[in-house]
């Protein structure tokens, strides 16, 4: 039998003890499944926060100003699939489908509310940049979500046990 010429690597031989570089130690170990629940927490207080002001005269009033079609009727569905879609996830309860429901809600959101081409002012400009990136943040984490699911101490992880 054949045995491999070439030497193993020290990250194969060595034990956690003998590595020094710290980054290298936290890479072994796995993160406590607690910080998932706290990463939907934190992912999804946005939504579930904001979502009552979209059934307010305000927030209406504000998004038919920026241009969005038919506000009376879109802002609150805007809102509801912000709250549902954030309890979805942050309960973890069929959180994929959560996801998306936040997907669906950030994409028009995003390109309607967040329109920082073209304005006239630059500290506006600059402002509505800032809420556009972190819209697109917000979205990569969602399709993460509705890729990988809720994870550990969520109802769907329970449903699948």
């Amino acid at each position: 039998m054949a045995t491999n010429p070439l030497p193993r690597t020290p990250r194969e031989t060595e034990s956690l003890a003998e590595v020094r570089n710290p980054a290298e130690i936290a890479a072994r170990r796995p993160a406590p499944e607690w910080m998932v629940p706290l990463g939907r927490l934190l992912f999804t207080a946005i939504f579930i926060l904001a979502a009552p002001g979209h059934f307010s005269a305000g927030t209406i009033a504000y998004a038919a100003k920026a241009g969005v079609p038919a506000a009376s009727v879109l802002v609150p569905i805007s809102g509801a699939l912000a709250l549902i879609g954030g309890l979805s996830v942050l309960l973890g309860y069929r959180a994929r489908a959560g996801a998306w429901l936040l997907v669906l809600f950030l994409v028009p959101v995003t390109l309607f509310m967040h329109r920082f081409w073209g304005l006239s002012n630059p500290a506006t400009a600059q402002m509505q940049q800032v809420n556009f990136m972190k819209n697109i943040a917000l979205l990569g984490c969602a399709l993460l979500i509705a890729y990988f699911g809720a994870g550990p101490i969520s109802f769907d992880a329970r449903r699948r046990t």
